[in-house]
């Protein structure tokens, strides 16, 4: 009794370490994907155009320029640099005055607008030009058009690539989960054949193994969330390595996801394995 119990004991928590080892590296690369995720969103919001405005603007003008930009979630911000600001900042990063020399100020007010990620691109920022012709109040708009395509080309390839690494590291653990749940009901194919022949119904049979699997999966899930949290811990406070602000929304979705992705293997898994021994005959039991 007490080996059986001993053999029990070792066949479930090897199925836990190793069905929780698959859920940390998938896991592991979709807490990759995120972080990569919100780099590419702060990049993107980094973006800004630069509205160089015309002497005679007034501030009612300004004032309609910077509404319809926050009001159509355009902007993240918008901050007005004046002519005297402008000068400042010049001579600052320069260390010149042109005033000086030339008499006066040449340099023009500006609204320096941060657009949100989403309007960071090319055709947004061409739709945003549009929207901004009626304005006669600016002189002209200025931003990296160059510098705007590196990033969303870079972004959208690391997206890719991430993406399809992650769909792989799901097809192998469907693959390993679903092989170490078969070995751990390979054992008791004979019982599960002994209660077949006494007249138990396919679902009898698979609910025990489905419950007991199902459990372990919810348990290996929160291994797994644990070790990521330990991971993220240590970068975070023995290495120093904080890649992003953390957003809990999207932490609690990886947690619920890999949850449900423990749970769900789990269960079929189970359930396919049970059934392939009940359809089997009693001498295949055998040659298996």
């Amino acid at each position: 009794m007490r080996k059986n119990r001993h053999n029990f004991f070792n066949m479930y928590f090897t199925t836990t370490i190793s069905i929780t080892l698959v859920l940390f590296l998938v896991g592991l690369v979709c807490a990759i994907f995120l972080c990569a995720n919100s780099i590419s969103e702060e990049l993107k919001e980094k973006v800004s155009l630069s509205l160089v405005l015309n002497d005679s603007v007034g501030q009612p003008e300004v004032e309609r320029i910077s509404r319809m930009l926050t009001v159509g979630a355009y902007a993240k911000s918008v901050t007005y640099i004046s002519k005297e600001e402008a000068l400042q900042e010049y001579i600052t990063e320069l260390g010149e005055d042109p005033a000086q020399f030339l008499g006066y100020n040449p340099l023009l007010a500006s609204l320096e607008v941060a657009l949100n990620a989403d309007y960071a691109h090319v055709d947004s920022i061409q739709m945003i030009e549009t929207k901004l012709k009626p304005f006669t109040g600016i002189k002209r708009i200025i931003y990296h058009q160059e510098l705007i395509n590196a990033i969303d080309k870079n972004v959208r390839i690391i997206s890719w690539i991430l993406s399809a690494f992650a769909v792989l590291m799901l097809v192998f653990s469907l693959v390993l989960i679903n092989n170490t749940i078969r070995l751990s009901v390979y054992s008791k194919r004979f019982i599960i054949h002994t209660m077949r022949l006494v007249g138990a119904t396919p679902w009898f049979i698979r609910a025990p193994f489905v419950r007991k699997h199902m459990l372990v999966g919810f348990v290996a899930s929160l291994l797994a969330l644990g070790l990521l949290a330990g991971a993220g811990y240590y970068l975070r406070q023995e290495l120093g390595i904080a890649f992003v602000s953390v957003d809990y929304i999207s932490l609690a979705i990886l947690a619920a996801g890999l949850i449900a992705v423990g749970l769900f293997i789990t269960f079929f898994s189970s359930y396919w394995a049970v059934g392939k021994y009940i359809r089997l005959k009693t001498d295949d039991l055998y040659y298996i």
